[in-house]
């Protein structure tokens, strides 16, 4: 991460925007990983973000500006059956990034990190992760493209917001976790498997990422495009709240004195 970053400084200048978003995962239920397995999910996904956050900040800080992202998930969350690697690296990767912003703010300097919290995605992974299923592994629909984490991603870039949570179905983990965790821990026990596997056997010689990257040019899109969507209406109103807020208080405002003059004319 030191090479890289002294690389990037020395080619293109000094860092304003530093992106986290390494992973590898597995799907494959916790009794049948093996522990370097789970080690080297933990490694590239959790200490990766750490490593990184490590090499742009020992730059930021002494300069007092810059903008840290750290790609999330619905999945840091609510954690979900047959990706407990993954889904513990995405749950310690938000309780790191909440210690060092707090730090931040205490040395009072300027310089930002946020954490943007992803729904599922159409990216080749899908076609690239290890897997012990017996069918081929899918993102929980609904399914956005990568253009939407894009979006949200550059956005974060120019705006100086705690956490940009991404998608309905984001939104629903975080705020279904904190009041129905037990019944959620029931509802994916049920659904949590079928709900990641389509109806196609899967490969078992596949080449998968886990210690090497898969040879080939993948693209940024998976093999989802006709389930995909380019469209997060949800994305828009994270982006605007106050005019989404203040959209919400009209409609109130208007439903109550239309029920209000409806009972005077009674």
């Amino acid at each position: 991460m030191e090479l890289a970053a002294a690389q990037v400084e020395e080619q293109w200048g000094p860092i304003d925007v530093w992106v986290n978003n390494a992973m590898v995962s597995v799907f494959s239920s916790f009794k049948d990983m093996t522990s370097d397995e789970f080690r080297r999910v933990t490694e590239v996904t959790y200490l990766g973000v750490v490593y990184g956050t490590s090499a742009a900040l020992s730059r930021m800080i002494p300069r007092n500006r810059g903008i840290i992202i750290q790609v999330g998930s619905a999945l840091s969350e609510r954690s979900i059956p047959l990706q407990s690697a993954y889904c513990g690296a995405k749950h310690a990767i938000r309780g790191f990034t909440d210690s060092i912003r707090s730090e931040l703010i205490h040395d009072r300097s300027k310089v930002h990190i946020t954490m943007v919290q992803l729904p599922a995605i159409n990216t080749p992974q899908f076609s690239w992760t290890m897997s012990r299923m017996p069918f081929k592994p899918q993102p929980v629909p609904p399914i956005f493209q990568p253009e939407v984490a894009a979006d949200a991603i550059v956005w974060s870039s120019h705006h100086r917001r705690r956490e940009l949570h991404v998608g309905i179905p984001t939104v629903k983990a975080m705020w279904g976790n904190k009041f129905f965790a037990g019944l959620l821990d029931h509802y994916l026990a049920k659904k949590g498997y079928s709900g990641q596997q389509t109806d196609e056997l899967e490969e078992r010689d596949r080449p998968n990422n886990m210690w090497h990257p898969v040879e080939g040019d993948f693209g940024a899109h998976g093999r989802f495009d006709a389930r995909a969507s380019y469209q997060c209406n949800q994305l828009w109103l994270a982006k605007n709240k106050w005019l989404g807020l203040g959209l919400l208080a009209t409609g109130i405002g208007t439903a109550l004195a239309l029920s209000l003059r409806d009972r005077l004319q009674e």
